[in-house]
């Protein structure tokens, strides 16, 4: 799973020029499931993404503060082509990317979690599987990749130790 999520002033989706969704301040989370994609990858990015700290707290020191402890709002936006690649006539290719139906299914789930971590009035989303005109206005502009692949991966702890000399290096 892989999400591009961006600090937010605003954010909005529309639909057929009808607005589905719209926030305040707080992040847009751009979501793109891999067709390998299970449960756990689902856990790891929500808990990830509801704990980054991507604001100031209340004496100015920046990077201390998460989604929650502001009590800002997310919009999330269903996004396939986040495992795209090209092809060597720089064609977009999207099989690493979850089929539709069982897509929805996980994506829907996801929010789920999102919404049993948080306020579920705070998390809101556009349409899955439509063409959605996306609004932001960035607030820094600040931007962050959260990969399940990459992070499950580096969460696990080295077996090499440092001896106290080497510490010092």
């Amino acid at each position: 799973m892989r999400i591009v999520t961006q600090r937010v002033k605003s954010a909005s989706v529309t639909v057929e020029q009808k607005q589905v969704s719209a926030i305040g301040p707080g992040m847009l989370a751009l979501v793109g499931l891999h067709h390998e994609d299970t449960e756990s990858d689902l856990q790891y990015c929500a808990s990830r993404l509801l704990k980054i700290k991507l604001w100031e707290n209340d004496n100015g020191a920046p990077w201390r503060q998460h989604i929650k402890q502001k009590d800002y709002e997310m919009l999330c936006v269903s996004q396939f082509t986040l495992y795209g690649t090209l092809s060597k006539k720089n064609q977009p290719d999207y099989k690493l990317a979850m089929k539709n139906e069982e897509a929805r299914q996980m994506y829907n789930k996801f929010l789920d979690m999102l919404r049993d971590g948080y306020e579920p009035s705070k998390i809101f989303d556009g349409k899955f599987g439509e063409m959605m005109d996306v609004g932001l206005v960035n607030d820094g502009p600040v931007t962050m990749v959260i990969d399940s692949r990459e992070g499950m991966i580096g969460t696990q702890t080295s077996s090499i130790s440092l001896s106290d000399s080497d510490k010092n290096i």
